[in-house]
């Protein structure tokens, strides 16, 4: 079987070639990323293999069809950049990666709040520069703070475990409440309780109908002034513009993202001899309480040799005619 790699950088394909070593899998890589102007390169094989930035839409997945191909294999948890019902409709299966070592993003998101709370990476460059004064790099205890995570599945679950070890109140929002939570007693609560009460907002829920842009003008209104957010799990679930106003108004006190909704044209590349068109993002990073990150949270040792071992198992099972509980449907 042959596989077109698409989003592929040299760490990808190197944990790839490894998980693929026993197996009679062709895989072909490809650094582009998967699109209408690329799908064209799809021709000859059976499968793709893709990433958060591919677009998998309507329109490519009917030249994907139209191409015979007959799997998609995400190397990723998320999947909002796959039209489900039209792979559905046309016959391709769609398998993702539900679990690749969660707390690799969960350390990040926790990460970034000690960065934007203790202002760490203002230290460094300042002792680098031999400027040793403490004016403007004070922070403030996590312990006795409330914090409240949006969604609790893996990754959630274990960001959750991390911070209540630095003493925080925790209160968490999910449709489906995680068993181990409460049987720890951890509250729910609805999410106007949790823009109320909460110090800090982290984001760990799939971006859908439901959650785009639930960061945004009306839910801000209803947030503490100096909130802290962070996101780690998609861009779309911040409405960016609504987010700058926040800061403006000083209703957003520290924002952390690793994501970002238009990242697409940014992230994963070497933009630093490139002037970028992207003025909202230009402005965000203006600003002394923004911390931004290239989506990152994912990257470690662990999570990219589990991505890769289980795409290769997924690209195996669609191979063999076995089904498995990550293949995706609408």
């Amino acid at each position: 079987m042959k596989v077109a790699v698409f989003s592929c950088k040299p760490y990808d394909q190197r944990t790839l070639d490894i998980a693929n070593k026993n197996t009679n899998i062709q895989l072909h890589f490809f650094e582009s990323r998967l699109s209408e102007e690329t799908v064209s390169l799809t021709k000859d094989f059976d499968a793709v293999s893709c990433f958060v930035n591919d677009q998998l839409n309507k329109q490519v997945i009917k030249q994907l069809a139209a191409n015979r191909i007959k799997c998609i294999a995400l190397r990723c948890a998320g999947f909002n950049n796959v039209d489900l019902e039209a792979a559905g409709t046309l016959g391709l299966q769609v398998f993702h990666v539900p679990d690749y070592s969660p707390t690799s993003v969960a350390e990040h998101a926790v990460a970034l709040i000690l960065s934007l709370n203790r202002k760490t990476h203002k230290a460094y460059q300042r002792v680098k520069e031999g400027n040793f004064a403490l004016e403007g790099l004070m922070g403030f205890n996590l312990s006795g703070k409330t914090l409240a995570c949006i969604g609790t599945g893996r990754i959630g679950l274990a960001f959750v475990k991390i911070m209540q070890g630095f003493g925080c109140h925790v209160i968490c929002h999910d449709p489906y409440p995680n068993e181990d939570l409460l049987k720890q007693g951890v509250k729910y609560s609805s999410l106007e309780d949790i823009y109320k009460e909460a110090d800090i907002i982290s984001l760990h829920c799939p971006l859908n109908e439901h959650t785009q842009h639930m960061i945004n003008k009306n839910s801000l209104a209803q947030m503490k002034d100096g909130v802290m957010i962070i996101n780690t799990s998609r861009g779309g679930l911040v409405n960016v513009q609504d987010a700058l106003d926040g800061l403006y108004q000083k209703k957003i006190g520290y924002l952390g993202l690793d994501v970002y909704e238009q990242e697409g044209s940014l992230f994963f590349e070497d933009m630093s001899d490139t002037i970028i068109q992207d003025s909202v993002f230009q402005l965000l990073l203006t600003f002394p309480n923004v911390m931004v990150t290239g989506h990152q949270g994912y990257f470690t040792d662990i999570a990219l040799e589990h991505i890769a071992q289980t795409s290769i198992e997924n690209l195996t099972c669609f191979q063999s005619g076995k089904s498995n509980n990550r293949q995706l449907t609408a």
